[in-house]
This record gives C-alpha cells, structure tokens and sequence, in this order.
C-alpha cells in the first residue's frame, strides 16, 4: 500500500457519519442534457447506499461523497423505498440518470434484484439510463444480465478514469486501478454495445494549473478511442478528504474557470464528434473552480451552453481582467507545486 494510500485511510479513521435516513434518496432533481442530439430533461437519482467500496477502503483524494453514505448494509426494502419515493417527483423524463455515489454494478451496493426492479420500473417510460460503476464491477455476465432487460433502450455506464497517467492517477489521486483496467472494462461495455462515458479530473492535487490543463489534454486523447462521451469534472473541496487538508493549509486552488475552457476548446478539437461537457459542482464558490468573482457567473454560463451545443464558439467574446493573473499563473508551472492561492 502506498502512503497515499494510508493517508487518505487515517484520514476517515474518526469520521463518524450522520444518522441517515435509509428510506430516502440523497436527493432528485431534473436538469437539462442531450439524448439524440436534441437537448431534453433529464432524471436525476441519487441513492443513499453503504457507499463506495474504494471508499470505505481508502478513497480517492478528491471524492467526499462518503460522507452522505449510510457505511453500513442497507437492506433491500429500503432501497426501493428510496426509489418509489424518488419516482414520486418522476415527470416521465426519457433521460435517467442514476447516481450512488460508489458504483451502480457493485452488489454489495446494488443488488442484482434491486437493480433489475429499478431498471424494469424506468424502462416503462425511459429511452436512455444512464449509471457509474468502478471497472472491476463491468463485468459480461452483469452486462448481459442488463441487456436482457434493456432490449432496444440506451444503457450508458460512466467510469471515473480521471486521468491515462498511471502515475497521476496513483500518487495524486490514489484511484486504485490502472488505466488498462479501464480500457479492458471499455471493451466489455462495447462489446454488449452500451455506451461509455469517461469522467477526467481538472485540477488535482500535486499539479500546477499548467500540468492539469496538459494531463486532461492529453488524456482526451488517449480516450477518444474508447469513449461515446467525455465528462470534464472541475475539483471541488469537499468535506474529510485530502483535498481539503491541503485547501485548509493553503496549499491548494481549485482550477480556474479559464483553464477549464481552455481544456473544453482543445479536446473538442481531439474528440470530434464525441460529446464533450462539463459539470462543475461548486462553480464560481471559493470551494469550486473560479475566476475573479467577477467573471464567474459568465463563464459557468457560458459552460453549461456549450455542454449542450458542442459549439466551441460560444467562448470567443469571453474576457476580463483577471486573464493577465491565470496566465502568469501558467507561467509559474516549472518553478511551482501545485499552484498558488488566491489572496
């Protein structure tokens, strides 16, 4: 086990989680996405499970979605009263996604008969679903288990590769697999003609803003090969992870909202017809990815509008004066670590 390792397990070795409700989802929404390249409303879920198995092992640097898991079995009745509950604010979206904050795959999260009552239950209404799973959970005897009941719908699986740097993915965001276990997971999903959407971290801990504007770059790439969809997902501070230690001893910035466009406007140059977009949880706060203040509200606007239109031109007439200090910021990367905080 490496120390990064053991410094994101002592971390949680005094975290207590709060009384939670097993009956009731984290939360549900709708938002606005693309299904046929037309852009509709789309269904949100969010179950409240065990959590994460990497989680409650170890964890990923950046990820502090434990702290709204249950760490503990939750049974089966609660789960699908979770569900029926969430289907209460249901408006027959034909775009569900579901979210568990660990992975939709894994059965000690979601049963085998929990997720086939799910899936039937949607598949009523829904043309597309959308899940995330870790690779080792992406297995064929799984995926044939779905595709039985999905028959001509959409079944998307998301993966959270963050970054093709083995390297990175290990000694800065402690992932706990390799980038081949993605490409061997990535073959599976095609191979039961599902749909994969790759997730790619801007901004972990360790890099300069240079080096992460260049990794996400670079891991574009690398996936365009495997992917039907990239996801850019902008760190954000939350609660009891690394991350936060570092933020709290002034040791690091969320990106900038600059070099997220920067990366947008680059990678869809490299990935062509594959839909690139980009959620940034936190945006314009102090906690997620900004800019001066300012400029913020523009820029998040201007993100959101091109996730849904893929048109890079949306970016041309976006400035401001805080442009000069983001780009000395990129001229510091061989001399800095990490990057420096806003004052």
């Amino acid at each position: 086990m490496n120390e990064l390792t053991e410094f994101c397990r002592n971390l949680k070795k005094d975290f207590k989680p709060k009384i939670r409700d097993p009956t009731k989802p984290v939360r549900c929404w709708s938002e606005k996405d693309v299904l046929d390249n037309k852009e509709v409303d789309a269904f949100v879920i969010i179950f409240r499970t065990r959590g994460c198995s990497w989680s409650l092992n170890s964890g990923c640097t950046m990820c502090g979605y434990f702290n709204d898991s249950m760490w503990d079995k939750v049974s089966d009745v609660d789960l699908l009263t979770q569900f029926d509950k969430a289907m209460e604010l249901y408006n027959e979206e034909k775009f569900v996604k579901i979210f568990t904050s660990g992975s939709f795959l894994d059965d000690d999260e979601i049963p085998l008969k929990v997720r086939k009552k799910i899936l039937i239950r949607l598949l009523e209404t829904a043309d597309k679903i959308s899940v995330e799973s870790r690779p080792e959970y992406i297995m064929d005897k799984k995926l044939n288990d779905i595709k039985n009941i999905i028959k001509s719908k959409s079944f998307e699986i998301g993966i959270g590769l963050e970054t093709a740097n083995d390297f990175v993915r290990e000694h800065a965001i402690n992932k706990g697999f390799k980038f081949d276990d993605y490409k061997k997971a990535a073959k599976v999903i095609k191979k039961n003609k599902f749909n994969l959407k790759t997730y790619v971290l801007v901004k972990p801990p360790f890099l300069t803003e240079k080096e992460s504007i260049n990794d996400c770059i670079d891991t574009v790439d690398k996936i365009k090969e495997f992917t039907d969809t990239i996801s850019l997902n902008p760190t954000n501070v939350q609660r009891n992870t690394l991350i936060e230690y570092l933020w709290k001893r002034k040791q690091y910035r969320p990106a900038w909202i600059w070099s997220i466009v920067e990366i947008l406007k680059e990678s869809k140059k490299i990935a062509g017809n594959i839909q690139v977009k980009c959620d940034i949880v936190g945006g314009g706060s102090i906690r997620g990815a900004h800019n001066c203040h300012e400029c913020d509200h523009i820029f998040l606007d201007a993100i959101s509008s091109f996730s849904l239109s893929q048109k890079i031109n949306i970016f041309n007439n976006l400035d401001c004066e805080c442009k000069d200090r983001w780009l000395d910021q990129l001229d510091i990367k061989d001399i800095g670590f990490g990057s420096i905080i806003d004052l």
